[in-house]
């Protein structure tokens, strides 16, 4: 097949299963509601969605700007199928292009960063299946107070493991956007781990922008 071809059908197909999954999702209230003969209260599914809507429609653009480049098409689209891309598919995609020492932008790295979200949801699933069989069990082992430790330092430790390689070969670049998100996370309580979708975009942006003044300066 044709990179054009390819490319054409990524895109056909994305905006397919994207539109469809967003339907699958909108049927769930739907189907509550004529379940139990209810329906939400207008007045405050409206004030609601003003309230938190443009938020939401504002990282959506800034994420779709953000991660196709990183990801490429195929990737991107399979991430926003699957979710959870800032915290699972976004390493698992940018680690096998480091390892296959292929670029994003490029074809072989279109292919290898499909693959690796890809193979990723799928061992997402099937771990939730074996966890939702083994949750009884293992419960007991999973509430011991000894490994409460290692399970709050297991985000921190996949990105720092990630921060290594990357830091390392471009630290000019890496300088800036981690001082930006050490001062916010410290001087702005408001920033939480629920942030993070919101300040990966923020991050990326501000990276780009310190980047190409460097470049302009012949810093880097």
């Amino acid at each position: 097949m044709k990179t054009r071809d390819y490319m054409d059908n990524t895109h056909r197909y994305g905006m397919i299963w994207n539109l469809l999954c967003t339907g699958i999702l909108l049927l769930f209230p739907f189907a509550v509601c004529l379940v139990f003969n209810t329906s939400p209260d207008m007045k405050g599914l409206v004030q609601g969605l003003i309230a938190t809507a443009p938020m939401y429609w504002a990282v959506a653009v800034i994420e779709t700007f953000t991660y196709f480049p990183m990801l490429g098409a195929g990737g991107a689209y399979l991430s926003f199928v699957t979710g959870n891309i800032s915290n699972l598919k976004l390493p698992c995609a940018l680690n096998a292009m480091e390892q296959a020492d292929v670029k994003a932008n490029s074809e072989e790295g279109e292919v290898v960063s499909t693959i690796a979200i890809a193979v990723s949801s799928i061992v997402t699933v099937i771990i939730l299946i074996i966890g939702v069989i083994l949750l009884v069990p293992i419960t007991p082992l999973l509430d011991a107070p000894v490994l409460q430790p290692a399970f709050n330092q297991m985000i921190p430790a996949l990105f720092g493991g990630l921060g290594v390689v990357f830091i390392s070969k471009n630290w000019k670049i890496a300088v800036a956007p981690c001082l930006l998100m050490l001062v916010l996370f410290i001087f702005v309580p408001a920033l939480n781990s629920s942030t993070v979708g919101i300040m990966v975009p923020v991050g990326v942006l501000f990276t780009l922008g310190v980047s190409r003044i460097l470049y302009k300066k012949n810093l880097i």
